[in-house]
């Protein structure tokens, strides 16, 4: 790599439809968020002549046009797509959000995509959640490399922070995380800092001037060879480490002089396999500038050491009923599968569905079979229809350009797919396929909605609708309990994000509201209670008295009636109707307006009228010996209980059992996870976690997760439980 001369490409960098999936590229660039992956994809745009020098397209408009840009701090919030050409093969840039908010996009990149781009800031160092990021890759096995960006920072060190990616991304072999070429910074200004104007290259020893705006190459001068000399031998070392050549150590070791096109080859295979890293540094071209510094030693780099999707297994496929079916690897006559990894709404256009075809050949016009992701519990319908497909494009800017079919292996863009969502697979008509779906991360930020008026009350289930369409990262709740429509989000900035949406996308104007958490009631004490309901008003009256007992019983036995009633004091056909009265009543509760559990309720005695009893009469009686009973016992509020797991990095355990002691959580136990990482199990009362996402970010720098499910409900404390009576006394 680096040993190659190329000029300014012009409009041949302006990708169009790939011709074969050895012609195809697909990387996902990865980093917080100011870490430079926008900039750095139009850098790359530039360099690759899709844009022209002021950074546009044909349209006028420029690549961060295309970004949706709709939180108030102007963050990226969507997975976008920036295909270009270099050297005759498509590159498909795949631009994620830096925020943890946006999760999913990144995810949905990760999917869509065979080798990844690490994108650090020299000023900024590595995060935490990067490092995740880095993980959920080597699990897979993905290809990796690093870019820095900002070296023009004051205090930019190149090297040190090639030493932090190192250790941070190198595990137990740092020596796989290694620079291929070496920054090179002109005299120094008046502030005293140098300029980053060109880059050596370590294997092939020569230097690569960008302080023109254009790249020239050159020999490095007697000044640089010290420089060169320990770099490039550890350099050495580290790819022969990697070589598929098990002689070519002993032979390294042993004096031999490996040719740097063996050296060349033997990198790009070891980047393709996943097990070497190489770092570079990229900065934007300067303004009227054709190339930006490092942009083609990048745009080489994915060309021709990253894998083609030939080299990339296809997720699992199964039939729609579940049997597993094998497909040749991104065969683009075999059986179409694609995915909708990213889908999106344009005011002119409609719904637009970034599509990546897998396995056959996707065509204009064609009628295809969308199979739904199973993700009904988030509020997203199931799906099993046949639609057909409209125009095919793919993105650059404001344009979509047509093309008339995409092989597998490459992405593109469909209009109008009316049912299809996030997630869901599209395949031939009559050989209708499923791909195993990508993890999503659970949403657990509640947002309690409600329409501001009559008119956004109308709108908001459609509004709704669409929204989550969009988002597999989002659900969707209509909790019967509580009578609340709750958004479960990622945190602060996904549900800023979905109710600007919302408001400009869908016209609804929503209110956030407090969210309430489904709370129970029950009996303290044995009580007893007499319901009396005896009204005359002229012809046909109402007669019907009932006594009941209510007792406690042990959580998880629910409702329980008894018929007690002796010598006919309650006609048989009655006593149902003092049980549906005493259920009814029990639903709507007898304190603060919550459901009521876990009690015995007997039926002892009553009294009815030959004429004016009534099973309405009854029902109504059986409602008031159960509020009587109440008034004069000791209600108990019951709140739900969540097991809580969190995973955290062992430098923060400490901080995390501490604030769950803080919420009233019970620690279960803990132990070690993966290398530094630790597992605590805690069960959490609900009402102390609605906001848990949020904080624990901030508790640990944004490296823990954590999930939760549902355990049981248990008494509140007496302190807590009379603040929620008031609060109900006074909204009555």
């Amino acid at each position: 790599m680096g040993d190659k001369a190329h000029t300014h490409p012009g409009a041949a960098g302006r990708a169009q439809a790939a011709g074969h999936p050895t012609s195809v590229r697909n990387v996902v660039l990865v980093g917080h968020s100011g870490s430079g992956k926008t900039t750095l994809v139009e850098a790359l745009a530039l360099t690759a002549g899709a844009v022209n020098r002021a950074g546009r397209v044909e349209d006028g408009s420029t690549l961060s046009d295309y970004d949706e840009i709709e939180h108030r701090q102007q963050r990226s919030v969507q997975l976008s797509l920036v295909p270009v050409e270099w050297d005759g093969i498509k590159v498909n840039l795949l631009d994620t959000p830096g925020y943890a908010d946006f999760v999913g996009e990144l995810r949905a990149g990760l999917r869509a995509a065979d080798a990844a781009l690490f994108v650090v800031s020299a000023s900024d160092g590595v995060d935490g959640s990067t490092r995740m990021v880095w993980d959920e890759c080597a699990a897979v096995g993905m290809p990796r490399a690093i870019v820095v960006t900002h070296l023009e920072a004051a205090r930019a060190d190149f090297e040190e922070m090639t030493r932090i990616c190192a250790e941070a991304f190198g595990g137990d072999d740092p020596d796989a995380v290694l620079p291929l070429y070496l920054p090179l910074r002109g005299p120094e200004g008046p502030d005293g800092h140098a300029p980053v104007t060109g880059l050596i290259g370590l294997l092939t020893q020569k230097l690569f001037d960008y302080s023109t705006g254009e790249r020239k190459e050159s020999e490095p001068g007697e000044e640089q060879s010290p420089l060169l000399e320990e770099a490039r031998g550890r350099l050495i070392e580290g790819i022969i480490a990697e070589s598929e050549d098990e002689t070519l150590m002993d032979r390294y070791l042993g004096g031999e002089q490996v040719d740097v096109k063996t050296l060349i080859e033997d990198l790009e295979r070891a980047v393709a396999r996943g097990v070497f890293f190489p770092v570079l540094a990229a900065a934007p071209a300067a303004e009227g500038a054709r190339q930006g510094l490092g942009t083609v030693e990048l745009l080489e780099l994915i060309t021709r050491g990253f894998p083609t999707p030939l080299e990339h297994g296809t997720p699992r496929v199964t039939t729609v009923d579940g049997r597993p079916r094998e497909l040749k690897p991104c065969d683009p006559g075999a059986p179409l599968v694609a995915e909708v990894v990213k889908t999106s709404s344009d005011p002119y256009v409609g719904r637009i569905s970034l599509v990546r075809v897998f396995s056959g050949t996707l065509r204009a016009d064609q009628t295809v079979h969308v199979s739904g992701h199973g993700l009904a519990d988030r509020g997203h319908e199931d799906h099993d229809v046949d639609e057909r497909i409209g125009a095919l494009t793919t993105p650059f800017g404001k344009q979509q350009r047509p093309v008339s079919h995409v092989i597998a292996g490459d992405l593109a863009c469909v209009a109008k797919l009316s049912r299809a969502e996030t997630g869901d697979t599209l395949s031939a008509k009559d050989d209708p396929l499923l791909m195993e779906p990508w993890e999503m991360p659970d949403p657990l930020l509640p947002l309690a909605i409600r329409a501001h008026s009559k008119p956004d009350e109308d709108k908001l289930s459609q509004g709704l609708a669409r929204l989550v369409a969009e988002d597999p990262t989002m659900r969707l709740e209509q909790n019967q309990d509580t009578h609340q429509v709750v958004l479960w989000c990622l945190g602060e900035a996904h549900a800023d994000v979905a109710l600007e949406r919302l408001r400009s996308r869908y016209g609804v104007q929503v209110d956030v509201v407090p969210h309430r958490v489904a709370l129970r009631e029950t009996f303290g004490s044995k009580a007893a209670g007499r319901g009396r309901h005896v009204k005359q008003s002229g012809g046909h009256g109402q007669f019907a008295i009932c006594e009941i007992e209510v007792e406690p019983l042990p959580g998880g036995s629910g409702i329980e009636f008894v018929d007690k009633v002796v010598g006919g004091a309650v006609p048989r056909q009655f006593i149902p109707s003092v049980e549906k009265g005493v259920r009814a009543q029990a639903a709507k509760g007898v304190a603060a307006g919550h459901p009521l559990i876990d009690v015995r309720v007997t039926l002892l005695d009553g009294k009815a009228h030959s004429v004016d009893s009534s099973d309405a009469a009854f029902q109504t009686a059986g409602a008031l010996a159960l509020r009587e009973a109440a008034s004069d016992a000791r209600i108990h509020l019951l709140e739900p209980v969540a097991e809580v797991s969190v995973l955290v990095g062992d430098d923060y355990v400490g901080t995390v059992m501490s604030d769950l002691s803080g919420r009233r959580g019970r620690v279960l136990g803990t132990e070690q996870a993966a290398a530094g990482r630790t597992l605590i199990r805690a069960e959490v009362p609900e009402i102390e976690i609605g906001r848990y996402s949020v904080d624990l970010r901030s508790l640990s720098h944004g490296t823990a997760r954590f999930s939760r499910r549902y355990a049981r409900h248990e008494p509140m404390p007496p302190q807590v439980a009379e603040r929620v009576l008031e609060e109900a006394r006074a909204a009555s």
